[in-house]
């Protein structure tokens, strides 16, 4: 199957994505007196009466699940996420990872000490021992990006850490080219698994997510997110591959709407566009007429989890995290960090939103198949690119979005934030209390200093 840039320079309005999203608590660091695991809330989600009917829908469609079973599950998922996060962060340099499985998201932890075990029972996780820590494999797949960004690998068109079985996985047109791309980064076949592929990854190019806009009137790509920048500015996230610094913008409608004010690809695959006040930012992706679905965060969902995308050509198609911290390599060159899903997309779906229960995953980047036989595709997950741009996610606690989630309490004031990345040892003030973080986190709505002392030291 063929894996190349693709632009749709069709003018149909149509619509596409939303959510993305990833949990900092991933990269849990700094020092507790006790597993997190233990005092963190579930991560916010939509209440069951509350998901979008078109992704239930899809859920039905794609994974084969009644509408009661994609609330449990993803559910289940939030919670095995929260779990996760809390063992990452006390096995240390043990940790190898953590996935999901089956319908009721039964939660698996790697470690590299068998002597973890007891602790990882406790929390509730099957425990598995192997040989090679997360780090280790992570550095395996590192050296294998800084090769692939000098020059693109030929016949190579994706590898990535694969936690189920504990190795960096090569997908290579060829055996010669594996051994020419494993030689050049001096990385060692004992950590590396060899997966013969024809695919020819391909970008999907074509402020409420996933609605269609177009790049300087002619090609069309899908908006990732809603965003913020500071008190004033407003905009969206999308891929990467769809502009360049300057380029402008207009709205499905046609109206003129912003232009691109920052973009990495290849590298990376993600930018952010500027929008005049004519456009009002949304914690919603759109529904295609089944019920928008609300935004309330971006805690990464793990290996195995469901996930759902949202594109101005295909609509809602649903399937499964596969693996993180995959490589690919495109036409133009290799996109490192994205995620593997073996959800399917088309050429005008890419910025697009993935998004797994009411948390943003990421924005479309390419891949290959499509919704008539199946695909894959890959994601840029969404944190990091706020993170490179100084944005906040707009969810539904955000001052502009329209009161559609009466849950969300007043902020008493002072300085801690949702959407906001804190360091261990950074002070906020949260009503009349002062608070000093002990591991570092992106802070989700309901994760207010009071009410995780896993992350947060009372003054």
């Amino acid at each position: 199957m063929e894996r190349t840039i693709l632009r749709r320079r069709a003018l149909a309005a149509c619509t596409a994505t939303v959510a993305v999203g990833v949990l900092a608590l991933a990269g849990l660091t700094g020092s507790a007196s006790a597993d997190p695991a233990s005092h963190l809330p579930t991560p916010t989600v939509a209440g069951a009466e509350q998901l979008s009917p078109g992704l239930l829908k899809a859920m039905r469609r794609d994974l084969g699940l009644t509408a009661s079973e994609a609330r449990d599950r993803i559910g289940n998922e939030s919670r095995a996420a929260a779990v996760a996060a809390g063992l990452r962060h006390s096995l240390g340099a043990d940790f190898a990872g953590a996935r999901v499985s089956g319908d009721d998201a039964a939660l698996t932890v790697a470690t590299t000490d068998a002597a973890d075990t007891a602790r990882i029972r406790r929390a509730g996780a099957r425990p598995v021992v192997v040989e090679h820590s997360l780090a280790e494999l992570d550095a395996t797949k590192a050296a294998l990006d800084r090769v692939a960004l000098r020059r693109a690998p030929e016949g190579i068109p994706a590898w990535y850490v694969d936690v189920a079985t504990n190795r960096v996985v090569v997908e290579a047109a060829r055996a010669s080219a594996a051994d020419a791309f494993l030689a050049a980064a001096d990385v060692p076949h004992g950590v590396v698994t060899v997966s013969r592929s024809a695919e020819r990854p391909r970008t999907f190019t074509d402020l409420r997510g996933g609605d269609a806009y177009y790049m300087n009137g002619s090609g069309r790509c899908s908006i990732g997110f809603p965003v913020k920048r500071g008190s004033g500015r407003s905009g969206f996230v999308s891929a990467g591959h769809c502009g360049t610094p300057g380029v402008s913008t207009s709205g499905y409608n046609q109206q003129a709407q912003g232009s691109f004010q920052g973009s990495t690809f290849p590298g990376r695959d993600y930018s952010w566009v500027a929008t005049n006040t004519n456009w009002t930012p949304r914690a919603l992706v759109n529904g295609y007429g089944n019920g928008d679905v609300t935004v309330t965060g971006s805690t990464e969902a793990l290996e195995g989890s469901s996930v759902c995308r949202s594109g101005s050509t295909t609509g809602w198609h649903c399937g499964t995290v596969q693996q993180r911290n995959t490589s690919v390599t495109y036409q133009e060159g290799t996109v490192s960090g994205v995620t593997r899903t073996n959800v399917c997309a088309e050429p005008g779906d890419s910025g697009g939103s993935f998004i797994s229960g009411s948390q943003a995953q990421g924005v479309t980047s390419g891949g290959s198949g499509n919704c008539s036989q199946g695909g894959t595709t890959y994601f840029q997950p969404v944190n990091p690119a706020l993170q490179a741009y100084g944005l906040t996610l707009v969810t539904s606690g955000t001052p502009t979005d329209p009161p559609t989630d009466p849950t969300d309490p007043p902020t008493p004031g002072g300085s801690w934030a949702a959407g906001t990345t804190y360091a261990a040892g950074d002070v906020v003030t949260y009503g009349s209390g002062s608070y000093r973080c002990l591991q570092a986190h992106l802070a989700q709505p309901g994760w207010t200093p009071p009410n995780v002392p896993a992350l947060w030291q009372q003054l």
